[in-house]
């Protein structure tokens, strides 16, 4: 009986001194992670995990090392991290949203919609699954479903600028030029000095013929944002529509100096000559 109870009494000691030591140390990783001593924190995360890899904890664990080997620039490592963390807590609306976005960046849209839909089904109020999803959608050309998300989207935040954004360039996708211009020009009157709004209220009005008004568009934007290589190209393109290639192959080399690849203006500085 004594041996017995001293026996109890070792294991409880012990499982006692390794939950201290797990806390211990996953305390330690979160101070590091504070202050940007990202590596030092992956340590401790994995010391921790060595201590107790059966603790219910350590989804949340694997998490966090998902998002400092992304803060560090590891995509795959963190990608990993995250699948190790979903499998062990399948439902958790966070990490879930965390690998989707990761998915989205890496360019695994399949993969970052799957996430977005199992979150919505746990959470159909989820704003960031919500607007994933809707925009995913409208890139595979489902116009009617992403519509359908950026309108619940936009019931549960109706200031949302992102979703606001993502409706009327939805819009401009099925040709619902009024109702994406209405947008745009409301958003406008809130961030008049948001440079890329006035992009694309003019990539609008060049689809619907009204070249004047997107000039003054441009001419605003470029005003904002001299850097602003998509207002260059877009200028670019309508002037030369006007004949007026000389100007048109100024703004051409411009966009081409600000980052867009010479070869995708290829076809229109030839149309410059």
């Amino acid at each position: 009986m004594k041996r017995n109870v001293l026996l109890l009494l070792m294991c409880l000691l012990f499982s006692g001194i390794h939950a201290q030591n797990y806390k211990e140390l996953f305390d330690k990783a979160t101070h590091c992670e504070e202050t940007d001593s990202l590596v030092q924190a992956e340590k401790y995360y994995r010391e921790a995990l060595k201590v107790d890899p059966t603790n219910a904890h350590n989804c949340m664990i694997f998490a966090d090392l998902g998002r400092l080997q992304y803060r560090m620039q590891r995509y795959q490592e963190a990608l990993q991290s995250y699948d190790y963390a979903v499998n062990l807590a399948p439902l958790t609306v966070s990490i879930l949203m965390d690998r989707a976005s990761l998915n989205f960046e890496m360019g695994n849209t399949d993969k970052a919609y799957v996430d977005c839909c199992t979150v919505l089904d746990v959470n159909k109020n989820n704003a960031k699954a919500l607007f994933l999803r809707a925009y995913l959608q409208s890139s595979r050309r489902q116009y009617k479903e992403a519509e359908v998300d950026y309108k619940r989207l936009l019931e549960l935040e109706p200031q949302s600028i992102s979703g606001r954004l993502g409706l009327a360039i939805l819009y401009q996708q099925e040709q619902k030029y009024k109702e994406s211009l209405e947008l745009l020009n409301k958003l406008i009157i809130e961030a008049p000095d948001d440079a890329e709004l006035y992009v694309i209220r003019a990539g609008v009005e060049k689809e619907i013929i009204q070249l004047d008004f997107s000039l003054i568009d441009l001419d605003k934007a470029i005003s904002l944002s001299p850097k602003s290589a998509n207002a260059y190209m877009l200028r670019g393109e309508i002037l030369l529509s006007q004949k007026k290639k000389e100007m048109a192959k100024q703004d051409f080399e411009k966009a081409i100096e600000l980052g867009v690849s010479r070869s995708d203006l290829i076809q229109q500085l030839k149309e410059c000559k």
